[in-house]
Formats: C-alpha cells, sequence, structure tokens
C-alpha cells in the first residue's frame, strides 16, 4: 500500500492518521472480539483453522485451509479515503509473496495492492467492479480482493497477527 505524489500539510496528516486509527482500533476491536482464534494459526497436519494476518503495507489475509482471502484493511481504506476504483487480476493468475496484484484508487490517490503470500487466484471479487466504495463500507468483510490458493505456507509465519497489526497501526498514528 503505497500512496505516490500526494501533497498534504503536517496538520491534515496529524488528523487524517488519528482519525484512521480511531477507525481502525474500532474495526481491529470489533474484529478480533468476533475472531478470538484469529491471533493465531493452529495446524493439525493439513487442516488449518481458520486465521487471519496482516502485512505492514496493510493488506490482510484470512486463512481458511489452504485459501487466502485477501484485500486492504480498514486502516488503509480511511487512509486513502473515498475509493472510486479497483482494479483486480484475473481467476489462475499467479503471484509470489509481496507482488502487486491490482491497485485501488481513491479521490486521493492511487495505490498497488500486495500478495501477502505466494498463490494463484481462485477468485476476484467482481462486486467492487460496480461497487468500489464497499471498501470503504465494508474493507474487512464483503470487500474482499482476491481469494488465493496457498502455494507456501510457511511465508504466514512473517505476517503480523491482529495485536501486532494493532501496535503497528498504533506507532503508523504518532
Amino acid at each position: 500500500f503505497f500512496i505516490p505524489n500526494l501533497t498534504i500539510t503536517m496538520a491534515s496528516a496529524s488528523i487524517m492518521l488519528a482519525n484512521a486509527t480511531r477507525r481502525s482500533m474500532f474495526q481491529a476491536m470489533r474484529s478480533s472480539s468476533r475472531l478470538s482464534t484469529a491471533v493465531t494459526s493452529p495446524s493439525f497436519g493439513s487442516a488449518r483453522f481458520m486465521a487471519t494476518y496482516y502485512t505492514p503495507a496493510h493488506e490482510y489475509c484470512k486463512v481458511d485451509g489452504n485459501v487466502a482471502t485477501v484485500g486492504i484493511t480498514d486502516f488503509a481504506q480511511a487512509a486513502l479515503g473515498d475509493i472510486v476504483f479497483v482494479d483486480l487480476p484475473e481467476p489462475d493468475d499467479e503471484f509470489e509473496a509481496k507482488d502487486s496484484f491490482g491497485s485501488v484508487e481513491s479521490v486521493k490517490a492511487a495505490s498497488d495492492v500486495y500478495a501477502p503470500v505466494s498463490g494463484k487466484v481462485l477468485e476476484v471479487n467482481e462486486a467492487l467492479t460496480d461497487e468500489p466504495a464497499l471498501v470503504n463500507t465494508s474493507a474487512e468483510d464483503e470487500a474482499w480482493f482476491i481469494k488465493l490458493e496457498i502455494t507456501d505456507e510457511s511465508e504466514l509465519s512473517g505476517l503480523m497477527g491482529a495485536d501486532a497489526y494493532k501496535e503497528h497501526c498504533e506507532k503508523e498514528a504518532h
């Protein structure tokens, strides 16, 4: 998640980050109370319980079995502002972890979105083509971007859990 050529004053940046942090913290607390098991990812053989991971660039990765549902976090959408366009890959496209797989455009800026893990695209959220603003109202639920078949589960260990991500957002806001 990167916003190129964005010029803002220090005062407006402080206000924007404070508001984004407040919304993100509320979203994180609400999400963590719904998914109290999301912080860790216990597994037994090839069976993996539902777990949610985050990148420092504000992508999330909800893992269920070997499928990761990927999108941008509430913190990211708040920083971007009103989303007007989402560019998504095609099913069967393959990406390595940290590859750009699409972009999101707002009234403020455009930003690439990166794959948190390596995998093959199983599905894209076509609803975002017609209603990109859904990202602003349901970033971490209905507005997922892609579903990836994970090709290297070991990459999950390099991502943050909910508590670490919350701390990461708090640091960025100050």
